[in-house]
């Protein structure tokens, strides 16, 4: 197997500090470079259609609860500020994607749907963007992604309880 960039820097690492431990660095480095990979790449079927993954998020959010979601369940959902998902909604507005319309009740309020034309264009994407995503994976037999998506789950979930975020 041929070495990563976090296998470098902990050989390195350990040349100028032998007693240093690395274990950590060794998963955090790796998560943190694979993140930045993936994020470099993009995603391809969303920058087709010109969008974002931040904004796609949005979109699917509110077509897999099937429901009108206020800003602040928005930025809940998808692990976002408030004024990250007003600007972001802005924009899926303006190219008709979402609507907003006001509470009966209480006028600070919006709810949030999608157009025809919004959900039209996640039950599109969602499929591609799904085996885009496959293909990324494919290096890793069904074991290894098994294996890799119960212990990044496992990490997760262990996070989420001591740092935050956690959601419902």
């Amino acid at each position: 197997m041929t070495d990563d960039i976090v296998a470098s820097v902990v050989r390195q690492w350990q040349a100028v500090n032998p007693g240093l431990d690395t274990g950590p660095m060794e998963i955090i480095g790796r998560i943190n470079r694979c993140a930045a990979l993936l994020q470099q790449a993009e995603d391809a079927p969303l920058r087709s259609a010109g969008l974002t993954r931040a904004e796609f998020d949005l979109l699917g959010a509110v077509r897999r609860t099937d429901r009108e979601l206020t800003p602040g369940e928005l930025a809940r959902e998808t692990f976002s500020s408030g004024a990250a998902v007003t600007k972001r909604l802005r924009a899926l507005q303006d190219r008709a994607l979402v609507e907003r319309r006001g509470d009966d009740r209480d006028r600070r309020v919006a709810h949030v749907r999608l157009t025809d034309e919004g959900r039209a264009l996640v039950d599109r994407l969602l499929p591609e963007q799904l085996a885009y995503e496959s293909t990324v994976l494919a290096g890793l037999d069904g074991d290894a992604r098994d294996e890799l998506g119960a212990g990044l789950s496992e990490l997760l979930v262990q996070l989420e309880g001591r740092l935050g975020g956690a959601r419902r």
